[in-house]
C-alpha cells in the first residue's frame, strides 16, 4: 500500500504569501473589491497547497525588482573607473617596466568594496 499522502497541506507562510499575491493584484486594479475579498475567504479557508494555486493563477507572473546600486556607490564606482583609466594611460605614456598602477588601483577598489559592505551594512540594520 502507498504510504506517501497525494496531497500536502498548507502551511500558514503559504497561505500568507497567497493573500499577499492577491491584495497586491487589487491594489494593482487587476482584480475587484468582491473578488479580492472572495479569494482571500477563500485562501485562508484552503487546506492544500494545489487549492492554494487556482487563487492566482489567472494573475500575470509577478516581477523580480532590479536591483540598482544607490547613487552615492555608483558615483564611486565611476571615480574609480575614471581614475583607474587614467592610472593605466600614464604608466602607457611613462615608459617604466613594471606595473605600478595595480598598488593605486587596488586601494580605489579597496574603498569601493568596503563602501558597499558599509552601506549593505548599514541597511541591514534596523534603528
Amino acid at each position: 500500500m502507498n504510504d506517501t499522502p497525494s496531497r500536502i497541506r498548507a502551511a500558514d507562510s503559504d497561505r500568507e504569501q497567497v493573500a499577499a499575491r492577491v491584495q497586491r493584484a487589487s491594489a494593482e486594479g487587476r482584480l475587484t473589491l468582491a473578488e479580492t475579498e472572495e479569494r482571500l475567504g477563500g485562501v485562508y479557508a484552503a487546506k492544500y497547497l494545489d487549492e492554494l494555486a487556482g487563487f492566482t493563477a489567472d494573475l500575470p507572473p509577478e516581477q523580480t525588482p532590479v536591483r540598482r546600486f544607490p547613487p552615492a556607490l555608483r558615483v564611486h564606482a565611476a571615480i574609480v573607473a575614471v581614475l583607474s583609466v587614467l592610472l593605466v594611460l600614464r604608466w602607457v605614456a611613462s615608459g617604466v617596466p613594471f606595473f605600478w598602477p595595480a598598488v593605486p588601483m587596488f586601494w580605489l577598489a579597496l574603498s569601493l568594496v568596503v563602501h558597499a559592505a558599509f552601506r549593505a551594512r548599514r541597511r541591514a540594520v534596523p534603528y
